[in-house]
């Protein structure tokens, strides 16, 4: 059973940065497309930004040029460097396999935005 475990979320104000982390157990992570979602309060669970097994990544209009995603293989570790943070990013910040499939969520990090 894999399980995920996110990390670095916080208060910061707009403008502000910060980076996420997601460890991931099991022992086939690096074939795997990931992704990190996020979800508002009274709104549905996004998609925001993905990476391939290979490197390639994708991101959802409203974070581009703002987020950048990576990966570790070794540390079975996905990243989401955040910049340029506004208040609308506020949300709890989840990773997971794209698509999840039968993976099960962790616990989320929260990201709160605000002066």
């Amino acid at each position: 059973q894999v399980q995920l475990v996110e990390s670095g979320g916080g208060l910061v104000q707009p403008g502000g940065s910060l980076r996420l982390s997601c460890a991931a157990s099991g022992n086939i992570f690096s074939i795997y497309t990931m992704g990190w979602y996020r979800q508002a309060p009274g709104a549905q669970r996004e998609l925001v930004a993905a990476i391939t097994s290979s490197g390639g990544t994708n991101y959802t209009d409203s974070v581009k040029g703002r987020f950048a995603i990576s990966r570790d293989n070794a540390k079975k570790t996905v990243y989401l460097q955040m910049d340029s943070l506004k208040p609308e990013d506020t949300a709890v910040y989840y990773c997971n396999k794209v698509p999840r499939n039968r993976w099960p969520w962790g616990q989320g990090t929260q990201v709160t935005v605000s002066s």
